[in-house]
């Protein structure tokens, strides 16, 4: 920023106002400035309507004598709450904490919070207490996980509050449009679980398993079509008596993949729709005495912190987690906002993963 130097002898009165170790307050920037006070609002809350110039000369006195703007205040000048929710009923605690890591990475230094929100979709004050929690709270926006974000009437009742919102949904294309507007972040989980699909197979397993997530999300339902897609590829089929249900935790990857091992002939190979699951597969094989992966491929969904510090390391298919929380995040706070985010995913192939037997006998 270009200034105007003070006259030989006239005493800077930022220097004099830091003298004096007084709380800076809006209406001190306002007089430093010489702008109004609501000129300064502006500055702070990036109105578009400030000149450049005159941005550029409110910051430098702000940064000089480190005004901090009043949330609170904020929030009843403009009347919201400079809060953003993340509401979520979601069993696996570290996609939550990823998801939210990334909202995190966005808002940080911008006068924004984050409140996180958990919640029973079961419960029947589902709907009623969201509805509170944003009328409390005042939230300037509202990310919804899945499988939530899939739910007509949430998504309704967040319109009639006219609340801006956010899902997070691996369901692209029309399956993914529902009768409400809003932005959407999507995960393709379909390519990556093609790909997993394709690399068991290429590596000659035939029975292979699959842990499937819970009933009802759109992200199992997505996560086994692209499965299914890998094997017709290479001219396989999954066998019903091979698949179970899951609910993205490790207690119950634990309990599917005992299932599964303990069937006869067992599988060579078992894909876990998520990876707390995956590494309840890796228990469950080695209290049979099996070997991962000379007796058995394991392949997760993820690509959460453990895939890669289990032994052996996790082949998993990887989401970007935390990329979609931070677009969630900046969906809400653009100023252009985006009807769709798009994210691939990928394979990510480690040590779990090997060649089938060619001595078993399926």
């Amino acid at each position: 920023m270009t200034t105007t130097a003070l006259p030989e002898g006239v005493p800077d009165p930022v220097e004099d106002f830091l003298k004096r170790r007084k709380k800076a307050t809006i209406n001190d920037v306002a007089s430093l400035a010489r702008v109004s006070k609501k000129t300064v609002s502006r500055v702070i809350n990036h109105s578009p309507s400030v000149r450049a110039e005159t941005r550029d000369q409110v910051n430098a006195i702000i940064a000089r004598i480190g005004f901090k703007p009043d949330p609170q205040a904020r929030g009843l000048a403009f009347r919201r709450s400079f809060l953003l929710g993340l509401v979520y009923d979601n069993p696996n605690a570290q996609y939550v904490i990823n998801i939210q890591n990334g909202v995190l990475d966005f808002i940080r230094g911008s006068g924004t919070e984050l409140v996180v929100h958990p919640c029973d979709k079961t419960s029947p004050d589902f709907i009623d207490e969201i509805r509170e929690f944003v009328e409390l709270q005042r939230l300037s926006g509202v990310i919804v996980l899945p499988p939530i974000a899939e739910n007509r009437q949430l998504l309704a009742a967040l319109d009639d509050l006219d609340v801006p919102y956010v899902r997070i949904t691996a369901m692209p294309g029309e399956e993914n449009t529902p009768p409400i507007v809003s932005s959407q972040v999507v995960s393709r989980d379909r390519m990556g679980c093609r790909a997993a699909a394709e690399h068991l197979a290429d590596l000659g397993h035939r029975r292979i398993g699959f842990i499937s997530g819970p009933a009802g999300y759109a992200s199992a339902r997505q996560r086994r079509q692209g499965f299914d897609e890998g094997l017709t590829a290479r001219g396989l089929t999954l066998d019903s008596a091979l698949i179970v249900q899951g609910e993205y935790t490790f207690e119950s990857g634990y309990v599917a993949g005992k299932a599964l091992l303990s069937q006869s002939p067992r599988p060579t190979a078992i894909f876990s729709s998520n990876d707390e699951m995956a590494v309840g597969v890796y228990k469950a094989a080695a209290e049979l005495g099996l070997s991962v992966p000379d007796d058995l491929s394991v392949v997760g969904y993820d690509d959460a912190p453990i895939a890669a510090r289990v032994t052996p390391g996790l082949t998993s298919v990887r989401a970007p987690i935390r990329d979609i929380g931070r677009a969630a995040a900046d969906a809400l706070l653009a100023e252009n906002r985006k009807d769709s985010t798009v994210f691939d995913t990928a394979l990510i192939v480690r040590e779990s993963t090997g060649p089938a037997d060619p001595s078993f006998k399926p």
